[in-house]
């Protein structure tokens, strides 16, 4: 089998920021050549696809500034360190939706944009939701929806649902549907 492994060089710490890191780094290629990749550090993060008894699925609508839009979501957040994936999980569902997960099953762990980022997303499937609200954090506008199975496929034909946490589980969800 190929070498395919990048040797690092050399690390240059070029932002450290509340939620991300960039770093520059010289690496040599598997041939030998040298070139520079430019990286961002994440702690990793959450993502949660809430199912309620009713079959109805929890969405979320946010203005997202990097995209300048307001983009339907799957709730999701940052794991604060020293923290569980399943707490931050259980912590995220309830600042964004108002709901404890009595279930909570790890679907998947995939990486965003692993071509310039090291984020991983756990994704986990919250069921037996029960009312459990807690204050969202400060900087969050957000709306919830709660969306039955066939508006779902609405947003997904129109191109509506664009966020890639999102699209995996809804098409897991969709999968086990199916299979069922």
């Amino acid at each position: 089998m190929e070498n395919l492994y990048e040797k690092t060089i050399r690390v240059q710490s070029i932002y450290q920021g509340k939620i991300v890191q960039l770093d520059l780094e010289e690496v040599e290629l598997p041939n030998g050549v040298h070139t520079k990749r430019e990286l961002i550090r994440h702690p990793g993060a959450v993502a949660i696809l809430p199912i309620t008894s009713t079959g109805k699925i929890l969405l979320i609508r946010q203005f997202r500034k990097a995209c300048e839009e307001v983009l339907w979501e799957i709730p999701a957040g940052k794991i604060e360190k020293g923290e569980k994936p399943e707490e931050t999980a259980i912590r995220e569902l309830q600042e964004e939706t108002g709901y404890e997960p009595a279930s909570l099953q790890k679907l998947y762990t995939f990486y965003t944009s692993p071509g310039f980022a090291n984020e991983k997303i756990e994704l986990f499937l919250a069921s037996e939701l029960q009312k459990k609200p807690m204050p969202p954090d400060e900087d969050e506008f957000i709306e919830l929806v709660e969306v039955e199975w066939a508006k779902v496929e609405q947003l997904l034909e129109a191109g509506e649902i664009r966020d890639a946490k999102t699209l995996i589980a809804l098409q897991y969800w969709r999968l086990s549907i199916i299979t069922k």
